[in-house]
């Protein structure tokens, strides 16, 4: 290697990667995020339904529960990311 010219790049890992293969890939790296988030959106769209019904009590539980299933998918985020930054460490 000659003095003042730049190392060879290094080959991209995940180039070739679309989108579905990356969404498949992180799935089934961390499979508690996506199903957090498919609570989440399930107990919030039940929550919208029972207030455009009235039903006004079940909506505010139903928003309560919201924000536990957004914590439950922060948590698993949270513990996807330490998982995998000890992995690295490895």
């Amino acid at each position: 290697m000659v003095a003042g010219s730049a190392p060879p790049p290094l080959p991209p890992v995940f180039s070739e990667e679309g989108f579905g293969d990356k969404f498949l890939r992180k799935t089934r790296e961390n499979p508690l995020v996506p199903l957090g988030c498919l609570c989440t959106v399930g107990v919030l769209t039940y929550g919208l339904i029972s207030f455009k019904r009235g039903n006004i009590r079940q909506s505010q539980l139903m928003m309560r529960a919201r924000i536990l299933a957004q914590g439950f998918t922060f948590a698993a985020l949270l513990g996807g990311m330490v998982v995998t930054a000890m992995k690295s460490r490895k």
